[in-house]
């Protein structure tokens, strides 16, 4: 398992690349006519429509970018890229880890023996994403990704043995013009339960807008779910629901832009 130091405890973590895959495989289960590169599990390999890419034509290309690499000695700038719009946060657990470890052995004739460990976090993760519509060639794209976010299956690297719901438990979304998202890691472990008291704060603070706020999921059961509605944000006791209020006002104002 990957680990990350943060203050004086140790936290497992899994990387954006990661949960970009998941985001990958979402749209080539549910989009797949709009996506450029596909893989298949039984060969282990990944095919293109268009080798040339475009962000204009696939939502792949538009929201994770793309580069490919070519020599050309008469030309320096053969290689073609294009930035993500799409930017990913590495997720942090939002437990610490004490290194659980699950140890196996099998038996057999002799020399074919083995003794194998497995490292085991029995926890919460916490990612966020952050994207500006205007920087996809189709602006509406941005609603797609929304309804990627919560049906992820699972995230690259997960052996087939094994199944980890990576869905969200709660959700916290924010549509605005403000350049900085600033509510990126903003739930907290609070007892039993997922608190957001960095975010109630902000609120309070006049830096983030109760008005340009989505929470949905299990913290809208919790007292802070209560807060944030006294305080005017719009909070669901389904994530999916969230989703489609958040996303019902993207797309006014895509169609508006």
């Amino acid at each position: 398992m990957q680990t990350i130091t943060r203050g004086n405890d140790q936290y497992t973590t899994v990387s954006a690349d990661a949960i970009r895959w998941a985001l990958r495989e979402y749209f080539q289960l549910h989009n797949a006519e709009a996506v450029n590169r596909t893989f298949d599990p039984d060969t282990d390999r990944y095919t293109f429509k268009d080798e040339k890419c475009s962000a204009e034509k696939f939502i792949d290309d538009d929201l994770f970018g793309y580069m490919d690499a070519k020599k050309d000695k008469d030309n320096k700038d053969a290689t073609v890229k294009r930035r993500g719009a799409l930017e990913v946060c590495r997720a942090i657990s939002l437990d610490p880890y004490w290194g659980d470890v699950a140890f196996g052995s099998k038996g057999g004739e002799k020399g074919k023996t083995s003794i194998h460990q497995t490292q085991m976090h029995l926890t919460a993760y916490q990612y966020a994403i952050a994207l500006t519509p205007a920087h996809l060639k189709q602006p509406e794209r941005a609603a797609l990704l929304l309804d990627a976010l919560v049906g992820i299956r699972h995230v690259g690297g997960n052996h087939s043995r094994f199944l980890y719901e990576f869905r969200p438990e709660s959700i916290a979304l924010r549509l605005t013009p403000d350049p900085s998202p600033w509510i990126l890691g903003c739930f907290k472990r609070v007892g039993e339960e997922v608190g957001c008291p960095d975010l109630e704060r902000l609120i309070h603070a006049g830096d983030v807008l109760a008005s340009e706020v989505w929470v949905g999921g299990k913290i809208a059961q919790t007292p802070y779910g209560q807060v944030l509605r006294d305080l005017g944000v719009a909070v669901f006791d389904g994530v999916k629901a969230a989703k489609d209020a958040a996303k019902a006002k993207l797309s006014l104002g895509v169609a508006a832009g």
